[in-house]
């Protein structure tokens, strides 16, 4: 958190870049804003400082409907000695709790339930659970007040399965109905806009660039100020088209999904998949504390993520020892031969089933690579809840390279380090003398900082 000072000329000056790092409650109105709220700023005596959106809450300030708190970027802990916290955190966020109990996401940290719950109080001040619900009710305004869906679609989008308790959740955490946030009628959407925002700057060129590169045609589509593709998750398909809009530091994102239920799990990867929720000052500020002056480093610079990890792992697999050009290449066959599409006829990228048993004959690639492929398939397929990448590392034709790509752009890790590419090398030469290790927790950042030198 940082010194009331520091919040005190951030809220004055309604800096963005300390948009969801820190919340401001009004003593007098009862209710909390983010530092940019455009309403006149209230006295400093009348104003309390909170970390988080949901401490504002649980102290019974309800959300500005102005400058509506649900919109603004995640905010996210990077070091110190949360790394098991912070990844409960994360792991929520992406809608853990939905369908698994807390007891099942300690068994996957590999803590009991009440070790989680105390490390959750310690540094967020709530519990799991509460903590899932606040999440779950914050996405449920940003519906109310952004897409035209009855008050029953949004519950149930935000992973409510009882109106009733939607309902109930809602009115306890901000004091307000549903109903009372609405502007318009209702009525069900086959197509959802929404507007994710972020903390400037964003380098939009930086990550057209790579990605030009890297498209996969049809299931993957770029134009100057927009990226889109389709998408399969926990049985939940369609399409995204986000558009960059830098003057309100924000994208707008259009969505179809097959069944609004999956809403929130696809919202969140999209955050995800797009890196809006970093801090880009704090993240080049210690990387420049870390690096010699002569590195010059890139602003704002974002980790390109790709949908899932079974697809960044099929991606490496595929780039191995060849260039980016020849690897996109083999994807795009990828995709034509075995590409699927749903009920809308949309391209998809082919599951691990459809991989799993093929020869992959329109393949002109050595035979160990194919049966990587395969290998991978077989694995992802029969582990499907299984996100320990280091498992990999036993299939055969999967080395330490395929696996640290997969973490760094399928999990969106923000710690990897790829030394081994050829990139990375070529860019380290010509660096001269890089301390590494002192760019943690954010060596990812810096593998994609070599990558620009380039």
């Amino acid at each position: 958190m940082f010194s009331p000072e520091v919040c005190q000329k951030a809220r004055k000056s309604r800096d963005h870049r300390f948009d969801g790092l820190f919340y401001v409650a009004v003593k007098t109105t009862g209710i909390y804003c983010r530092p940019i709220c455009p309403a006149p700023a209230a006295h400093e005596k009348n104003v309390e400082y909170y970390e988080h959106a949901h401490n504002a809450a649980d102290a019974g300030f309800r959300p500005c409907i102005r400058c509506r708190p649900d919109s603004a970027p995640g905010s996210y802990a990077w070091l110190g000695t949360q790394t098991t916290a912070v990844r409960a955190k994360k792991l929520i966020d992406e809608g853990a709790l939905s369908s698994h109990s807390v007891a099942q996401l300690a068994d996957r940290l590999g803590i009991t339930q009440r070790y989680l719950n105390k490390l959750f109080v310690q540094y967020y001040g709530t519990t799991p659970k509460q903590y899932a619900l606040y999440k779950q009710c914050d996405f449920a305004k940003q519906l109310l007040q952004q897409a035209k869906l009855s008050v029953a679609h949004i519950a149930f989008a935000s992973g409510f399965r009882s109106l009733r308790r939607f309902n109930d959740a809602f009115v306890r955490l901000f004091q307000l109905t549903p109903s009372q946030l609405r502007r318009e009628s209702e009525q069900v959407q086959s197509h959802i806009t929404l507007h994710l925002p972020f903390r400037p700057p964003y380098n939009w060129q930086a990550l057209h660039g790579f990605l030009s590169k890297r498209l996969i045609e049809p299931m993957e589509w770029l134009t100057d100020h927009s990226y889109g593709r389709t998408y399969r998750l926990d049985g939940y398909d369609g399409a995204f088209e986000a558009h960059f809009d830098e003057p309100n530091h924000r994208f707008k994102v259009e969505i179809t999904i097959n069944d609004i239920a999956g809403l929130h799990l696809v919202v969140s990867n999209i955050r995800r998949v797009l890196d809006l929720d970093a801090d880009p000052n704090f993240i080049h500020q210690h990387l420049y504390q870390s690096l010699p002056e002569s590195f010059q480093l890139t602003a704002g610079l974002r980790l390109p993520g790709i949908w899932s990890e079974f697809e960044a792992g099929v991606r490496a697999v595929l780039g191995q020892q060849v260039s980016v050009a020849a690897a996109r290449n083999l994807l795009i066959t990828l995709i034509k031969e075995l590409g699927e599409t749903n009920h809308q006829g949309q391209v998809l990228f082919p599951s691990s089933a459809v991989m799993a048993n093929c020869e992959y004959e329109f393949f002109n690639m050595p035979q160990r690579r194919k049966e990587a492929l395969a290998y991978l398939a077989q694995y992802s397929q029969q582990n499907p809840l299984s996100n320990e990448l280091d498992e990999w590392l036993a299939i055969k034709g999967i080395g330490p390279w395929t696996v640290d790509y997969a973490k760094m752009r399928g999990q969106s890790n923000p710690d990897i380090y790829l030394g081994s590419d050829l990139g990375v090398k070529k860019a380290f030469s010509q660096c001269g003398t890089l301390d590494i290790d002192a760019c943690a927790p954010f060596r990812s950042y810096l593998t994609f900082q070599l990558w620009q030198q380039l």
